[in-house]
């Protein structure tokens, strides 16, 4: 269920800002958007599993947080191409 290390790696580098960089909001934004979609997938199995489903509205919650702050430090068009990157909306 969790992202795996390469995984990880995978992600990080493929949305950071700089060569150090591991923890931008872009960063959290991307991992959080894949661990989401692998959350969906298994409820899509476990249909009662109430436990994760309540995970998955506060990993939602977190993002949705996460893409504001972007959204006042960076402005609209940075949330909006991390958007088109991640193919949300």
């Amino acid at each position: 269920m969790a992202l795996t290390k390469e995984q990880k790696l995978d992600v990080i580098s493929k949305y950071r800002t700089s060569d150090s960089d591991t923890g931008s909001p872009q960063v959290q934004i991307a991992l959080l958007t894949h661990e989401i979609n692998d959350l969906i997938e298994h409820l899509k199995i476990h249909k009662k599993d109430k436990h994760s489903r309540r995970g998955l509205l506060g990993m939602v919650g977190s993002r949705m947080r996460l893409m504001k702050y972007l959204e006042r430090k960076e402005g609209v068009e940075a949330v909006n191409k991390l958007k088109k990157q991640l193919k949300l909306n």
